[in-house]
Formats: structure tokens, sequence, C-alpha cells
């Protein structure tokens, strides 16, 4: 995707979403900055731990042969970082909820990064593909905060969003994607780089959407995951570094991503027929996007070109483990990735 085209697509997404946070100027910029090293000094006071290692297989009560393949790409939020236990990333979390809909066992791999930008899914994307047993029936992408904290230019990051979407869709995968979180909650970010970063997050998560949906993935709106609920309760649903989810936080970002990962692969109760009592709709793409990134939960996917579906899934509550043994379902262990 050329970058005039990449372009073209921000500028749709930005205008549907209320204008560019380029109009800011250099003043604002420059404010940004020095808030921005401010929080960093606060943020990570506490220390997160390395995250829990989650691959394995699980859903064994469904037996061992022909499983499903999951795989998890992206950043902090996608390893896990933050939690103690296998059983409380979002990987896990996802495994197990996709075996009890599926009723099958689901090998799960994730090769996600702690502090990823979209420029490392080319690295992760061909770790995956590499391996001899092909790619994975499905693939959930969470990346972009640290896009946004480390001020990659939009127009790039999406384009390697793209790139990759694409190279996954090409081997035959299905891809959803986690769009950027909300930034402007993190505790210790102060006014105006909290309305900064808000703004931020929220037109990047709607040019991402817009190529997501470009190359034949479904992105979900991920602003819960350090949204309304996070700042209602930052002690609850922040781990001790105030940056990264506590196990409920994943939880709650597992529960918003789950049914669209059922729907990509056919499994999902619901249909995509639309419900408008919920609010859902056929909308041109860029407003789409601009819609899903205020809401979080919120499902975009293709419908006919230049239109896309809105969705708002109903989510199924989905149990927090306190480890990676067979409560809820939670069967994986590292040797089980071979399988």
């Amino acid at each position: 995707m050329s970058r005039a085209r990449v372009a073209r697509r921000i500028a749709a997404g930005a205008a549907y979403g209320g204008g560019s946070i380029g109009l800011l100027g250099v003043a604002a910029v420059g404010l940004l900055l020095t808030e921005m090293q401010l929080a960093k000094r606060t943020v990570g006071n506490g220390a997160a731990p390395l995250p829990p290692v989650a691959d394995g297989l699980y859903g064994r009560s469904f037996g061992t042969e022909a499983p499903l393949r999951l795989a998890l790409l992206g950043d902090s939020t996608a390893a896990g970082q933050g939690v103690r236990r296998t059983g409380q990333t979002p990987g896990a979390l996802l495994a197990s909820g996709l075996a009890a809909v599926a009723e099958r066992p689901v090998v799960l791999r994730n090769v996600a990064l702690s502090g990823a930008r979209s420029d490392d899914l080319e690295r992760q994307v061909s770790l995956l593909l590499s391996q001899p047993v092909g790619p994975p029936d499905v693939c959930v992408i969470m990346i972009g905060a640290n896009d946004v904290t480390h001020r990659m230019p939009p127009t790039e990051s999406v384009r390697h969003l793209a790139a990759a979407v694409r190279r996954l869709r090409t081997a035959g995968a299905e891809v959803v994607v986690g769009t950027c979180p909300d930034l402007g909650t993190i505790e210790p970010v102060y006014q105006p780089l909290r309305w900064l970063a808000r703004r931020a997050s929220r037109q990047l998560a709607a040019a991402q959407t817009i190529v997501v949906v470009e190359q034949g993935g479904r992105t979900v709106s991920l602003g819960d995951l350090l949204g309304p609920e996070f700042a209602a309760n930052p002690r609850e649903m922040f781990g001790v570094d105030n940056f990264h989810p506590s196990a409920e936080g994943y939880a709650t970002a597992a529960m918003a991503v789950l049914p669209t990962l059922c729907a990509s692969l056919g499994v999902w109760p619901e249909t995509d027929r639309l419900e408008p009592a919920r609010r859902e709709n056929i909308l041109p793409v860029a407003k789409a996007a601009a819609e899903a990134a205020k809401e979080a939960g919120t499902e975009v996917t293709g419908a006919r070109a230049p239109w896309a579906l809105l969705k708002h899934r109903r989510r199924r509550r989905l149990p927090v483990a306190t480890g990676g043994g067979p409560e809820a379902g939670l069967e994986g262990t590292p040797e089980d990735a071979q399988a």
C-alpha cells in the first residue's frame, strides 16, 4: 500500500473522527513531548513481571486431534505483560474461550513482544509463517500503543499493519486486530497530555480499522483496555506498574475480542445480521472506523467496498483463572505447543 494511499485513509478517518491531531501546532507538540517525559518517569515505578509463557494446548477435554491453531501478535498487551500467571494472559483466555465455543482443542502460539511497534510485525509474521505446521487458522493482533508513545508517524504505523494483515490473509489465516487502546486513561498521565493521547489513540485506531478491513480482516475497538472501565477502577484494572492491565483488565479485553474471534471462524452463535436496536449498521468504512474508535468492543468487518459492517456482539463472561493448570479448561503448557 503506497504512502499516499495510506495518508488518504488516515485523513478520511480523521475527518469522520473530528479532525487531525496535526492541527494542534508546534507549541502543542512541544508541550506534548515535555509532558510525555514527565509521565514516563511516573509510569512503571512498579515492577511489571515478564509475561508468562502461555503457548500450548487448550481445551484438552475436547481431545487432542485436529486442533484449531490460534496465534497472537503485537506488543506487551498481546504478550500479557503485567500478570504473573499463564491463565491470566489474553492468549490463554482467548484460547480457552475459543475451545469452549468451538468445542475443539486449540493450540496457542504467542509471538508478541513487549515494547513492539508496528514495524516489528513483519518479523512476527515471518516467525509464524515459517512454522512447518502451516499458518494459523486465526491470528489476533494487538498493536498501536507504542506507536503513539514513540511518535511513529501514523502513515508508517498503518502501512506496516496492512502489510502484516495482507501476508496472513494470503497465507489463509483469519485476522482479528484489537486496535490501539485509549492511552488517555493511564493514571499518571495528566492534562493536556491526557487529551492529546486520547485523540492520537482514537485516530490511529480508526486508521488501523480502515486498512485492516481493506485487507480482509476484522477489528475490535480496545478502548476498554485502557478506557472507561479502567478510568473508573484504576486500582483494579491496572497492573502493579500502573501502565499494563491487571488480570481483570485482560479479562475485560478478552471478552471484547472473543466474539469476533469466534465469528471469524464461523463458530459464534450470533450471525452477521444487523440488529438496529444495538446500533448496528452498514456504513462507509471510514465512518465505521471512526464510530468504532469511540466505543470499545465494537467490531468492524468488510461488507462490500466501500462499505463496512458495524457490530456490537454480545459478550460472554470469561473465567479469570488463577493459573495455567486445569482451572477453567486452561490445560496448556509450553511443552504442548509442539502438538
